[in-house]
């Protein structure tokens, strides 16, 4: 089995972890806050992997100042996808925030033009229609909420700002991918947005320690997904991804969380799934299978001819 193909499974399993963080979201919000629902799993994730990465800096004869990088990855990629994330919902609406989020691809392959030189050819433009159509079907119901009038303007803009940083931090991470491990790049993101996240946690959010011992059941699935799934093994995943796909073609994959959500929603959340969104889904997949195959085929005939 060929890198590409192992590589597109693997981002699969990524996207359905990233599914379900919806899910576990809404396991936790009665008894967490936003902020400490990011920080605690990322705190415990950079936890387990400290040993790990100590070890491989240690035999790796790298320096203090090789990981700065990952001090501008997370400032002005991955703190403000997260943190303008939170605010700007808070000051918007869920439908605009969905809506907003079919922006990532293309502000992603705009990034990927500009910092790797990546360009987005027939195939991907192709599959990118086709998604998104996917979407918007998956999406009717928050198409039909959807509100972008002045009262939404602020949390609208955080949205958007937010999703800026999250491209930038894909991009930026991939352009790095040949120089650090997977377990490397998880773990200097997530120090650094412990960091950053711990003031914001203790000052908003100082009783969420004290609420620990109260958790319900579900409260304990929802934590402990987004710490084990969602912050550790999915992001391992992702890199491991990265550094055998383009940037674009990884960003396009991100529509598979509406296809893989849905079920997730409906099984564990007993939500409606409606026949639009079964369609939509089915739009989704096929342009994955797309980008799969006949995208990568179209790599492989380029790499052949400049070698």
């Amino acid at each position: 089995m060929s890198k590409s193909v192992i590589s597109w499974l693997i981002l699969f399993a990524c996207n359905l972890m990233w599914a379900f963080h919806f899910t576990s979201i809404k396991l936790v919000q009665d008894q967490v806050g936003p902020y400490f629902t990011v920080w605690a799993p990322m705190l415990l994730a950079t936890i387990f992997l400290a040993p790990f990465v100590v070890k491989d800096f240690k035999k790796g004869g790298k320096k203090p100042k090789d990981i700065l990088i990952f001090v501008q990855l997370a400032a002005l990629g991955a703190f403000p996808s997260q943190v303008l994330m939170t605010y700007g919902t808070q000051y918007s609406l869920a439908s605009n925030s969905a809506i907003l989020v079919l922006t990532l691809p293309i502000i992603t392959a705009v990034f990927a033009f500009l910092i790797l030189k990546e360009k987005m050819n027939r195939i991907r433009w192709i599959s990118f229609a086709i998604a998104i159509i996917g979407v918007a079907l998956c999406s009717t119901d928050d198409i039909k909420q959807m509100d972008m009038s002045s009262r939404y303007a602020l949390g609208n803009l955080l949205i958007f700002i937010a999703i800026i940083g999250n491209a930038y931090y894909n991009v930026g991470c991939k352009k790095i991918a040949e120089q650090y491990t997977e377990m490397e790049m998880v773990f200097y993101t997530y120090l650094v947005m412990v960091i950053l996240l711990a003031p914001l946690v203790w000052y908003y959010e100082p009783e969420m320690y004290l609420k620990i011992p109260d958790y319900t059941t579900n409260t304990w699935i929802g934590m402990i997904s987004l710490t084990l799934f969602h912050n550790f093994l999915s992001m391992l995943l992702f890199f491991k991804a990265l550094k055998n796909l383009d940037a674009t073609q990884v960003a396009l994959s991100n529509y598979m969380i509406t296809f893989i959500g849905l079920p997730i929603a409906a099984i564990w959340l007993g939500e409606t799934l409606k026949t639009q969104a079964i369609i939509g889904g089915v739009l989704v997949l096929a342009s994955t299978l797309i980008l799969t195959i006949v995208d990568n085929n179209a790599q492989k005939k380029l790499v052949n001819i400049n070698p």
